[in-house]
């Protein structure tokens, strides 16, 4: 069921309550256009972890926050129409069963490193600030995810 946000105080939170129910090894795929929150969403879910100092990876690709469970934040927006060989190169695959990990912009990169993840899409509302999110789950791990 599709959840609205009214504000980037709201998706922040949002990022909390999801942040509260993740666990070591799973895997987020953040879809919506550009100003969507996908960055106020993994700032609530990085504090849910105990990490402050979240920040759009946009242009390093790549970064990773050390925590009890690390919070590993993926922008792929620069690696769409490129070889798959620079996705690769972040070896996720090894990382990602100790940490929790979030790829903005995944789609056709998320199912290269897991079967089981959970998308969540973020849509622009009728309102300026309003924003629709909704959890579409990946695999055995997510079903009947509810926050």
């Amino acid at each position: 069921m599709p959840t609205d946000v009214n504000s980037l105080d709201e998706m922040h939170g949002l990022g909390l309550a999801v942040g509260g129910k993740l666990s070591r090894g799973d895997i987020l795929l953040l879809n919506g256009t550009l100003g969507a929150g996908k960055t106020s969403l993994v700032q609530g879910i990085g504090e849910a972890l105990g990490i402050t100092g979240v920040t759009s990876p946009t242009f390093v690709i790549s970064r990773t926050y050390p925590g009890s469970i690390p919070l590993i934040h993926v922008d792929a927006y620069r690696l769409v129409g490129e070889p798959w060989a620079l996705f690769d190169d972040l070896d996720l695959e090894s990382q990602s069963p100790e940490s929790i990990t979030v790829i903005e912009w995944g789609d056709g990169f998320v199912e290269r490193i897991a079967d089981e993840y959970l998308e969540i899409k973020i849509e622009f509302g009728e309102a300026d600030d309003q924003r629709i999110v909704t959890f579409i789950p990946h695999g055995q791990r997510w079903s009947g995810f509810t926050l």
